[in-house]
Formats: C-alpha cells, sequence, structure tokens
C-alpha cells in the first residue's frame, strides 16, 4: 500500500504547446500538511486541478491514495475535498443554508451542516447571509462545503489569500486541527513562505512548472542555514572575543553579531561565555530570516 495520499510520477502538462507542468513529482505523505509553494504562475492551480481530474492528466502519472486517478475517478474524488479559487457561496443564504444545501445535493443527513459550522467556528454566524460574511468568514464557510463528505485528503489553493491576519490566523488554526484531530491530510498551495513555515509538516517548491524542492519543513530549515542574533553591548569587543573563541562571525551592526545557529544548547553556551567575561547580552535569538533568500538561490539556479 503506499504511504502517499498524493504521488505525482512525472507529471506533465501542456495547454496547447505551452508547456504548464514539467516533469512533476509530488510526494504528500498521508497525514502531513504539505506546503505547495511557488510564486503566482508556477503551475500551482493547474495541478491541483488536474489532481480533481478537472484537467486530464496523462494515463499513469496521477495517483490519489494509490489509485490512478483517471480509471477510479468516482472512487479518488469521493475521497477529496477542494477549495479553488473563490469558494460557492449563495450570498442570499446563511451560512447554515449554504450547508445544508450541500449535504441534500450529496444525500448526506441535515444534522451534518451544525458539526460543519462548528468544526470552522462558524456556530454564532449560522444564521447570517453569507453575502455578508467577512473574507475570512467565507472562506472557513467554503472550507466547511469543502469538509461535508468527511474527505480523507484537502486541497486548499490560496486558502488565505486576501484575509487580514486575524483570518490567516483562523484558517492556519483550522487546517492544524484539521490535521492533527481529525487526521486529514492537506495540500495547501501558497506564494507565502513564512506562511506555509507556520503550518506546513513538508513542503514542495515549484517555479515555472518544475519541483525544485521537496522534503520536511526540517531539510527546509537546513538549507536556510538557521542564524543566532545577539544582541550585545560593545558589539566589536564581543565580536572579537567570540572570533577568538573560534565561533563564525556573519554579520555585525552597531548593536547586533549574527553567528550560525547549530543547537540550543550552544546558544545557551554563547550566552553563558558572553556574560561571564563582562558583557551584557539583552537577547539571544534564533532567526530564519534566509528563507526567502533561499527561495530566490533555488529559483535562480534552475
Amino acid at each position: 500500500m503506499s504511504n502517499y495520499a498524493i504521488e505525482t510520477v512525472g507529471l506533465n502538462f501542456n495547454f496547447g504547446n505551452q508547456s504548464i507542468v514539467k516533469d512533476l513529482s509530488l510526494q504528500v505523505p498521508k497525514g502531513s500538511i504539505y506546503g505547495f509553494l511557488g510564486p503566482n504562475g508556477a503551475g500551482k492551480t493547474t495541478t491541483i486541478k488536474i489532481l480533481l481530474n478537472l484537467l486530464k492528466s496523462p494515463a499513469d502519472q496521477v495517483f490519489v491514495f494509490g489509485k490512478e486517478i483517471n480509471s477510479n475517478r468516482i472512487a479518488t474524488l469521493k475521497r477529496i475535498g477542494a477549495l479553488v479559487e473563490q469558494p460557492a457561496i449563495y450570498g442570499h443564504l446563511s451560512g447554515k443554508e449554504n450547508l445544508i444545501n450541500r449535504c441534500i445535493l450529496l444525500g448526506l443527513k441535515k444534522t451534518k451542516a451544525d458539526e460543519m459550522l462548528a468544526l470552522v467556528g462558524l456556530t454564532e454566524a449560522a444564521d447570517k447571509k453569507a453575502g455578508k460574511y467577512s473574507l475570512g468568514m467565507k472562506q472557513r464557510l467554503g472550507i466547511a462545503l469543502a469538509l461535508v463528505s468527511d474527505p480523507e485528503l484537502l486541497l486548499l489553493d490560496e486558502p488565505t489569500n486576501g484575509l487580514d491576519p486575524n483570518g490567516i490566523i483562523e484558517i492556519r488554526n483550522l487546517m492544524i486541527e484539521l490535521a492533527t484531530k481529525h487526521h486529514k491530510t492537506i495540500l495547501v498551495s501558497s506564494h507565502l513562505l513564512a506562511e506555509i513555515e507556520r503550518t506546513a509538516t513538508h513542503v514542495g517548491i515549484i517555479n515555472k512548472g518544475q519541483l525544485l524542492f521537496q522534503g520536511t519543513i526540517d531539510e527546509l530549515h537546513l538549507l536556510s542555514k538557521p542564524m543566532v542574533e545577539i544582541e550585545v553591548d560593545q558589539t566589536e569587543e564581543a565580536a572579537k572575543f567570540l572570533a577568538s573563541a573560534g565561533y563564525e562571525i556573519t554579520s555585525k551592526s552597531e548593536i547586533k553579531i549574527t553567528t550560525p545557529f547549530s543547537s540550543s544548547t550552544e546558544s545557551g553556551k554563547i550566552n553563558t561565555l558572553l556574560i561571564k567575561n563582562g558583557f551584557t547580552v539583552s537577547s539571544l535569538s534564533k532567526q530564519r530570516k534566509d528563507l526567502e533568500n533561499l527561495f530566490l538561490d533555488i529559483t535562480k539556479n534552475n
């Protein structure tokens, strides 16, 4: 049995003679939150539409829960919920009515509507017209609609697009809850690295239809070389002192020194060393500033 909820094997897709997805081999482990990351126009939405069989993939290139999608279309799609582009919401109906409508369509018990509203935190807005919902609420209702059939796999295309910080946090927490408590596998696309970094367990980076990186979030961090930022008085002397103690100083400003992060224990040692030698350390923190740059590096090299 495949351990992957989604596996694409050398997936190619063209619109006319324009190649949109090139030799894409995604591996999305069951139970993961897989961040599908890339600039706008990289081929993310096209890939998601292929996974939903809205666009037809060549035979034997797309597998969902180990089954080839074209030959198992109906059975496969029953296991998937999706939010692509704007959620299909009727503005003149309440949130609850929208969900009841979907239940009737799918032949499910209407009580499912209340369950879903509770799950996405919309119980209090159940009877409010969906047209009056904020963007964040509309996105959550869209996710609720995708979850009605209790799919094992959720495909979310840029779910935080256009949301305010509060809405972003709500969607982020919802995704984590769905994966951890409800054992869903989630593929979430985004062009925002920081966003994906906060939720994902696994990451695939795509640019111009090609996969540039795929691995766990920790493997991504290894590539992004975290730094320790030290705010200390007498920066100049402190930097000289640390260098003489064998630490690599990657940069220094008037108030800060940065050195490569190796472990929390090592950071503690640096702190103790500075204090014992009469320096005042006002803060010492691990920084992962490099992710944006890492993305640029990977994309440049390809």
